[in-house]
This record gives structure tokens, C-alpha cells and sequence, in this order.
């Protein structure tokens, strides 16, 4: 039987080297600074980076740890058979048993040169002192279920991970492309910049870019969260991974494969996981702290429980649990945030949100949408609201930004046909020129029809002068070189801005709210009155922002920036929290720590709720760690529990920390169900309209 023993024990030391060599491109020297070697990272953690770490740490993990498992399965198998069957069996199991726990003790011996203990010299301890007692199929069964569990943590984190991405990198195996005016077929890998792809009703946009002809509604869901689909035609931008509901679009590719929007998120998002958050950290640093305590407790129980209890007390210590327990929960938190449209950038943003006690809103862009609304129309000599709107839209209607489109819609909710026009000459930053059959039509400010020779009434100055104090755009229209009127363009508030600002206030930590902007007192004021805001800031270049952020910062504010990201950058970068409404179109340059990929304030309340519900989370997670322990050490010493009583409570406590960590899908997975329930009634409802109808017809 000895024999046996080291023949085995040979076995698997040299099994040992060839697996110690897997991981030796990825090692790194132990860092050194000033001279004096800094403290080593625990075996369990250097596992759990491995765990959730890049794809080759994830083999490697893998391997090594079933490896062990099996190594431990074997121990188990022969302590089982000792016990069973024949008692000189169990020794077979001793080798298995150091095999599979060879890390941790080569850990426990460097400790102990520099005079040190971690959590894996409880390890040590236990698995050792249940060889010394006999406690072959304990000892057992106890590596057995921590390498178990490490494989199902692994699978669970590999799966999540795997979700997190597939939500946004969905590929397809072929595309169609027009070359020479011809459509044909070509592998997805082979898609480059400069191409032309052709994507119809059904079909997934493989890469990012801008539609060049046709119409067609998209489904951006995936990347926004956006519940209702988008109109796309003729200059607008596309998405990888998004999808055409209805029509047929030709887009030319500006960014494909790992340059497309959708991959940037996903990386960003498996960046994010690795992050470790305050509470995770608190409990790591706790569960460090508390070896020595273990140790002494456990040296007090040696004399009334014998060497049996004081292992049981080691045992019974929360170890690293929270190790594995904190990287589910940030990813599933990332999941959820991520199908409400939340691209979150920097995972201690998450975190941070509960600290919040300053809101600071951006005017322009993030309280007000970008394209304004015809707010009054203003008529000279004997011009009408129709012609000077006509005049107006003709000139504008190739035009393509917010003042424009603005105008198109109104001149469209009345109906008004537009006369057709020759040719224009676009005048950037004062205004168009355009000619009809018998007219010149200048559009634009009043700086274009200064220098067009075009005289501006005393009363029509004397309008802008009052637009301008309102913070209200005037748009001045002249026919055959005399102005005939001019259209006031008034900036529009987001429809959701008051309801999202009333939840934000109504949270107990929110005890200020601000708006920051560049136009002047009154519009502002009136802006901050009308949505509930307590305070404004007017009159603010975009560099001054930050010296603003500074300030509230210095009175001892926690400060979240919400901004459109555009001209916020310094002021993003100043804030604790920052938050930008920049969407999926600049996320690889936006410096916010959070993104709302919708361009809406909507999903705010939403993200302070998730926020809340993480740290609320993980304080669940240390409250699950402590209280095995807690149950363990107090049964050692009042109802006489052994390593199998701690054992179980070991496994319980990691089962329902997991299960802990996991909550956050199910809230998604509820959310999906009740999504689908909503959407099957809808469709009832419809359906019993028509059939409502159909009765009343007949």
C-alpha cells in the first residue's frame, strides 16, 4: 500500500509541472517597489481573475480546475471505498487529496517564509488537520465541493459574459453588396469601409454607417432601448446589429467588424466587469483581518472541543466567498443596465449613484431636445403666417439641420405646397439663397440680410432683440431683396423632463438640483421654474462648466453632470458621477462614465434605481458571507458542531450568495415576461376591436 502511495504521489507531482506550465507566458514577477516586495495576491484571487479575466486566463482556469476536481473526485471515491469497504483504502486518498490542493499549500508555504497567514493557511490548516484525524472523506469532500463550485462559478460567469455580448455582437454569416449596380453575396468577414450593403425588411445592419438610398424602419432597441422604431432615409446613420422592420435601405459601411459601435460596447462592457466595487473590497480586506482572529479562536476551543472543534472554528471563517459572489453580480447588473439602454463605462459609477446629492443638468440638448418648434410667426407689410412659413420652407427643405427640419414640420402640419426651386446657394452659419422660376427667397439671420443689402424694419429689430433676451431663435425671410416677415423658432423641452426630475428629487439623498447654460437669465430661469429645478446657472461658456463643477464640489456637494456630451467633456471629467445623453454614434470618444443610448433623460430614474439596488445587493452579499460564519464559530462553542456542521454551512452560505448574485436576472427575465404578457394583450385588444367593428359593419 505505501508503495501505491508514492507511486502516486510521483504521478501527480509531475502531472503538476506540465500544468504549471500553462500559465507561465501570462505570469508576471512579483511587483516590487522601493525595495520592498508587495504583498501577494491571494490564490483564490488569482483564480477569480483568471475566471472572468481574458479568453486564455479563462482556458487556463478551466483546465487547471478540472484537473483538480477530478484529482478530488478520485480522493473522495477512495476515502468512500475506505469507509465502505476496506479502511487502508482511504490512505489512497491522500495524494489526490494534496494534488488537488497543491496551489494553496505552495501559497501557505511562501506566507509563512515572510512570516505571514492569509486565508489560505486556514485552507491548509483544515484539509492538513482532516489528514491528521483521519477525516479522509471530510477532507474529501470539501476540496470536491470547492472545486465544484469554482466550475459552476466559471460556467455561470462564461454564460453571462457570453450574454452580455451577444446582445450587441450579432453576426451574420453572409451580406449582400452592390458592385457595379449588381447584388451580390459575400461572407460577413470579408465586409469592408466603402462598401455598399443592401439590407431589407427582416434583415439584421451588419455594420455601422449611412444610408445612401431608400427608406426604412429600424428596430434600435438592442443599442437604445428604445421602444418604438426610427424612420432611416437618404443621410441618416445606421447601426451594426440593429434591425430593418420595413423597406429596403442601401448603406455605405463606415466602421465594420471590431471598429462597429456594438463591438466598442461590448469590449467596453467585459472591461467593466473586472471592477471592483467598495463593498467587495470592504469584504475582502474584513475577511483578511479576521485570519489572525480565527486562528486565536480557534486555539481557544482547542482545550474544551479538542483539535476536531478548533478546525471546525478555522473552518467556519467567510474565506473568499465574496470573490466569487461580486463578479456575477457587477455582470448581471451590466446586463440589466445594458437592455434598458445604460451603457455603463466605469462600474464604480454605479456605485457612486447612491451617493448623489447634486443633479446638474445641461440646458441645450439634454433638458431640450436638439430640433426646435415654430413658436409664433411675424409678418411684414402685407405678407401672411402662410407665405412667410411657404417662403421659409422652400428655402429650407434640403436642408438637414434642427432649424430646418423644424420649419419643414410645420409647414407640413399645414399642408403648404412649396414652390419649386431652381438652384440655392448655401451661405454656412448666416443662412440659404434660393431662386424660383421668378423669385430670389433669402432665409437666415439677420446678419444674411445685412450683407444681402436686404433694410430690417425698426420693429423686426426690435423682435429679435426680444427673441434673443428669450433665448428664441428668428429666422428672417426676404422675397424679391424685401423682408416679408420672419419665423420664431422656440426650443423644445423634453416631453418626459418634468416627470424624470420630479422622481430624481423625490429620492431622499437628492437634495439640489441645477441647470447650467449658455443663454441668458430669463429663458433660463423660466426653464428652471416650468420643469421644478431649484437652481440655474445662465449665461455659462462651455468652459466655465467645469469651474461651476469645481465650485459645487468645494462646498462639499457629491455631484452628478448630465449632459448632450458635445461640449461637456471638462465638465464630464469634473464631475464624481457623470452621465451623457451622447448616444451610440460618439461612444468611443464620449468621456462620460455613463451613457444613455436613447438621447433621452427617460431611463434616469431607472439607472439611481439600479444603483440602489446594487449596493443594496452587495451589502446582501457581506451580510450572506458573515453569517455562516458568524452561525459556525457560535455552534463550535454552544452546540458542539464538527467540520461537517461548517461544511454545510460553508455551502450554503456560497449557494445563497450566488443565487444573491443572480437576481438581477430574474428581475430582467420577469421584466421580458411581463413585456411579452403586455404585448399578447395588446394584440387581443386590437383583435377584439376589429372583430368589435367587424360586427357593428355587418
Amino acid at each position: 500500500m505505501i508503495f501505491e502511495v508514492i507511486l502516486l504521489s510521483g504521478f501527480l507531482y509531475s502531472r503538476s509541472k506540465k500544468l504549471a506550465k500553462l500559465q507561465q507566458p501570462k505570469e508576471q514577477p512579483e511587483a516590487v517597489e522601493d525595495g520592498v516586495k508587495q504583498e501577494m495576491v491571494s490564490v483564490r484571487e488569482q483564480k477569480i481573475r483568471k475566471m472572468v479575466g481574458n479568453h486564455h486566463d479563462r482556458q487556463v482556469f478551466k483546465i487547471q480546475n478540472n484537473e483538480a476536481l477530478l484529482s478530488a473526485s478520485a480522493s473522495l471515491a477512495c476515502a468512500t471505498a475506505g469507509a465502505l469497504i476496506y479502511a487502508p483504502l482511504s490512505i489512497l486518498s491522500v495524494p489526490f487529496l494534496i494534488y488537488s490542493t497543491l496551489d494553496v499549500h505552495k501559497h501557505t508555504f511562501k506566507l509563512l517564509k515572510q512570516g505571514k497567514v492569509g486565508t489560505e493557511t486556514l485552507i491548509s490548516i483544515t484539509l492538513l488537520g482532516a489528514l491528521v484525524i483521519q477525516r479522509f472523506f471530510i477532507g474529501s469532500l470539501i476540496c470536491v465541493a470547492v472545486r465544484y463550485a469554482n466550475r459552476l462559478t466559471s460556467r455561470i460567469t462564461d454564460e453571462s459574459r457570453a450574454h452580455l455580448s451577444s446582445m450587441f455582437e450579432q453576426q451574420m454569416e453572409t451580406v449582400w453588396i452592390l458592385v457595379d449596380k449588381v447584388e451580390m453575396q459575400i461572407p460577413f468577414e470579408q465586409l469592408k469601409v466603402d462598401d455598399t450593403v443592401i439590407v431589407q425588411s427582416g434583415e439584421m445592419i451588419p455594420a455601422d454607417g449611412v444610408v445612401i438610398d431608400g427608406m426604412a424602419s429600424v428596430d434600435q432597441h438592442i443599442l437604445t432601448g428604445e421602444a418604438n422604431p426610427v424612420e432611416r432615409e437618404a443621410g441618416d446613420g445606421v447601426f451594426a446589429s440593429t434591425v430593418v422592420l420595413s423597406g429596403k435601405i442601401y448603406i455605405r459601411v463606415e466602421k465594420a467588424g471590431e471598429d462597429c459601435t456594438v463591438a466598442k460596447i461590448a469590449d467596453i462592457l467585459n472591461q467593466t466587469v473586472d471592477f471592483k466595487s467598495t463593498t467587495q473590497l470592504r469584504a475582502e480586506k474584513m475577511s483578511k483581518d479576521l485570519v489572525k482572529p480565527a486562528l486565536i479562536v480557534s486555539g481557544l476551543a482547542l482545550p474544551f472541543w479538542g483539535f476536531t472543534g478548533a478546525l471546525a472554528v478555522i473552518n467556519a471563517h467567510p474565506k473568499n466567498k465574496i470573490m466569487i459572489i461580486a463578479p456575477l453580480t457587477v455582470l448581471n447588473y451590466l446586463n440589466l443596465a445594458a437592455k434598458n439602454g445604460i451603457l455603463i463605462k466605469d462600474g464604480r459609477s454605479l456605485e457612486l449613484l447612491t451617493q448623489v446629492d447634486t443633479i446638474v443638468f445641461d440646458k441645450t440638448g439634454t433638458l431640450t431636445e436638439e430640433q426646435p418648434y415654430v413658436g409664433a410667426i411675424h409678418c411684414c407689410a402685407e405678407a401672411d403666417e402662410t407665405a412667410v412659413l411657404c417662403y421659409a420652407a422652400a428655402a429650407e427643405h434640403k436642408q438637414k439641420h434642427p432649424l430646418a427640419r423644424a420649419i419643414l414640420a410645420a409647414a407640413e402640419r399645414r399642408a403648404i405646397v412649396l414652390p419649386t426651386v431652381r438652384d440655392s446657394e448655401c451661405h454656412m452659419g448666416y443662412g440659404v439663397l434660393v431662386h424660383t422660376d421668378s423669385e430670389d427667397i433669402h432665409v437666415g439671420s439677420a446678419r444674411f440680410m445685412e450683407v444681402s443689402g436686404i433694410e430690417i424694419p425698426a420693429e423686426m429689430r426690435a423682435q429679435l432683440t426680444h427673441c434673443h433676451q428669450q433665448g428664441h431663435s428668428l429666422v428672417m425671410v426676404a422675397v424679391k431683396q424685401k423682408l416679408i416677415g420672419a419665423v420664431e423658432l422656440w426650443p423644445t423641452v423634453r416631453s418626459e423632463a418634468k416627470q424624470v426630475i420630479a422622481q430624481l428629487k423625490a429620492r431622499k439623498n437628492i437634495t439640489a438640483t441645477y441647470i447650467i447654460s449658455g443663454d441668458h437669465e430669463i429663458p433660463t430661469q423660466k426653464l428652471a421654474d416650468e420643469l421644478g429645478i431649484d437652481h440655474h446657472f445662465a449665461g455659462v461658456l462651455p468652459a466655465q462648466k467645469a469651474e461651476l463643477i469645481d465650485k459645487l464640489k468645494e462646498e462639499g456637494r457629491f455631484v452628478c453632470y448630465i449632459g448632450d456630451g458635445i461640449n461637456d467633456s471638462i465638465a464630464l471629467k469634473k464631475s464624481h458621477v457623470s452621465i451623457s445623453l451622447s448616444g451610440a454614434s460618439t461612444i468611443a470618444t464620449d468621456t462620460a462614465q455613463i451613457v444613455l443610448m436613447d438621447k433621452g433623460i427617460g431611463h434616469l430614474d431607472t439607472l439611481f434605481n439600479l444603483g440602489e439596488d446594487f449596493k443594496r445587493n452587495m451589502d446582501d452579499s457581506l451580510s450572506i458571507m458573515l453569517t455562516p460564519a458568524i452561525i459556525g464559530v457560535g455552534g463550535v462553542f454552544l452546540l458542539g458542531f464538527g467540520l461537517p456542521q461548517t461544511l454545510f454551512l460553508n455551502l450554503a452560505g456560497l449557494a445563497f450568495g450566488v443565487n444573491n448574485a443572480m437576481h438581477p436576472k430574474l428581475i430582467a427575465s420577469d421584466n421580458a415576461q411581463k413585456r411579452v404578457s403586455d404585448d399578447i394583450d395588446s394584440e387581443s385588444t386590437v383583435v377584439d376591436e376589429a372583430e368589435d367593428n367587424a360586427e357593428f359593419i355587418y
